[in-house]
């Protein structure tokens, strides 16, 4: 039987259309390759992808002790993902790109191991790369101690997964990986210097 250890739900700041599962000082993202469509990882940081470009979106976390079933069919998810990841301090938690961290649990309260995160989704194609100020999509992480394993896919039916995973397969041109807010910033002045001397 699956014990709950923790819950708690709040607002995480999407950048760059993702945010990040990450341990204490790890902030370089892994190459950026989402072949599930919805979470890929390194050891010690994993990456969420979002439908909005940038934004509030709305998250829940429940911590288990051990593996819990498979999701109802009856819930009401466009995407569902079961995925490995490996925390390297046993203190990882929900973050952004910016390095805000919302006043959520940690995700791996049983110390440095691997652990299986089952990520639901849901609203991704609402407000595709769009800049919002009110959340328009809904997550929720159930996490627990698991050993390192194939991702289990149980639902995938929006466009913005479809997408990542075409691209990831070769089908479509490759999806850009979220540029850094500074690459991001000398791009645009770069684009403004050219379009100014044009």
């Amino acid at each position: 039987m699956s014990e709950l250890v923790t819950k708690a739900s709040g607002i995480v700041r999407v950048e760059y259309r993702v945010f990040h599962l990450a341990d204490a000082g790890e902030h370089a993202q892994p190459p950026f390759h989402p072949e599930n469509g919805l979470i890929f990882s390194r050891p010690g940081l994993a990456v969420v992808l979002a439908g909005i470009n940038s934004g509030p979106v709305n998250l829940s976390v429940e911590v288990f002790r051990h593996a819990v079933p498979p999701p109802s069919t009856a819930e009401v998810w466009d995407e569902v993902v079961e995925h490995s990841v490996e925390s390297l301090s046993g203190d990882m938690r929900v973050t952004a790109l910016m390095n805000d961290r919302p006043e959520l649990p940690t995700l791996t309260p049983f110390g440095p191991a691997h652990y299986r995160i089952r990520v639901h989704a849901r609203g991704r194609d609402h407000a595709d790369d769009a800049h919002v100020t009110e959340p328009v999509e809904d997550y929720l992480l159930q996490v627990w101690p698991g050993r390192q394993e194939a991702d289990r896919v149980y639902r995938h039916s929006d466009r913005r997964g479809q997408t990542a995973r075409q691209a990831a397969h070769g089908q479509l041109a490759p999806v850009a990986p979220p540029a850094a807010p500074e690459d991001a910033w000398r791009r645009a002045a770069s684009d403004r210097l050219r379009r100014r001397n044009t």
